[in-house]
């Protein structure tokens, strides 16, 4: 792989549903999104997207987008996706846009949890929710794009309660808390995560926190790391990988771009949009003053 010796000035490492593509359309919505990210990725900023979505949805939602837009070659744009369970690297020298796909093999639920997923959602909520079948780790339930968003949230624990039942079930030991992290003799290997739009039933060493520190290790095989880091997600569950990058002793300003759910106290700054501005609007906001600050 070609690395760099020049040290970008800015690093960004973006969760995709709210910052990037619309909580409502699924997609990247906002044209100067695409433009925005390009035009950064051929200044040198590394641009690494750190997602739930499964490599399938960031190929299609994601790298199509860019590629059309014209991402170039030689651009260090990578995705970390299932919260650090696979990964790979983006650009128009691979087939489709996409590189080798890695998956963590060790973060996959039982094959046979899934199919009582799958049947839970067709027998039970398929008028609610459809059954990611692109997921290579993880167990995702996500809200159908004709169902209003106060009607799935309703609903939604209900699901969950189902989940939960079938994981303890089996034995495995499950927690339903977004940020609860394993015991330190793995006693807690699952977590039920719900979103706003979907719920997740991933390992508890997964997480925003994990696809920061996969990150890293990325970037460092192809050239230097960034002076700076700007962390961008729409839920508390985000501010992981700001945690981690100041843990580790970077330079870190995290973007909540839907701080409904209150700002915490950090011990890095914490960015929103002004004028209630959220969700994908409030990315592309962002995008386009990183962008300018380059002028």
């Amino acid at each position: 792989m070609t690395t760099t010796s020049t040290r970008p000035r800015l690093g960004l490492l973006l969760d995709v549903d709210g910052p990037i593509a619309s909580p409502v359309s699924r997609t990247i919505a906002i044209p100067s999104i695409v433009e925005d990210l390009v035009a950064l990725a051929a200044e040198g900023v590394p641009v690494v997207f750190n997602t739930g979505r499964s490599d399938a949805f960031i190929r299609e939602q994601v790298v199509g987008p860019l590629l059309a837009g014209g991402l170039a070659a030689g651009g260090r744009v990578h995705a970390i996706c299932e919260k650090g369970a696979v990964w790979f690297t983006i650009g128009p020298q691979f087939d489709g846009g996409v590189g080798e796909i890695h998956v963590a093999e060790d973060l996959a639920l039982p094959t046979d949890f899934a199919d009582e997923m799958r049947e839970l959602v067709r027998d039970r909520f398929a008028d609610l929710v459809f059954f990611d079948e692109t997921k290579r780790a993880m167990v995702s339930i996500e809200q159908r794009v004709d169902v209003p968003n106060a009607t799935y949230l309703e609903r939604q624990p209900a699901f969950d309660a189902l989940a939960m039942d079938a994981l303890v079930r089996r034995g495995l030991g499950v927690r339903r808390l977004a940020d609860v992290r394993p015991d330190a003799d793995g006693e807690v290997p699952w977590r039920i995560d719900p979103t706003i739009i979907s719920t997740d039933i991933e390992a508890t060493r997964s997480g925003k926190d994990m696809g920061a520190e996969r990150a890293l290790e990325m970037l460092r095989e192809d050239g230097e790391l960034p002076s700076a880091w700007r962390t961008v997600g729409d839920s508390r569950s985000d501010y992981a990988m700001a945690d981690w990058l100041h843990a580790n002793g970077h330079e870190v300003s995290h973007v909540d771009v839907r701080p409904d759910d209150g700002v915490p106290e950090t011990p890095y700054p914490v960015l929103t949009a002004p004028d209630g501005v959220i969700h994908d609007a409030a990315g592309a906001r962002f995008l386009a003053e990183w962008r300018g600050q380059a002028d």
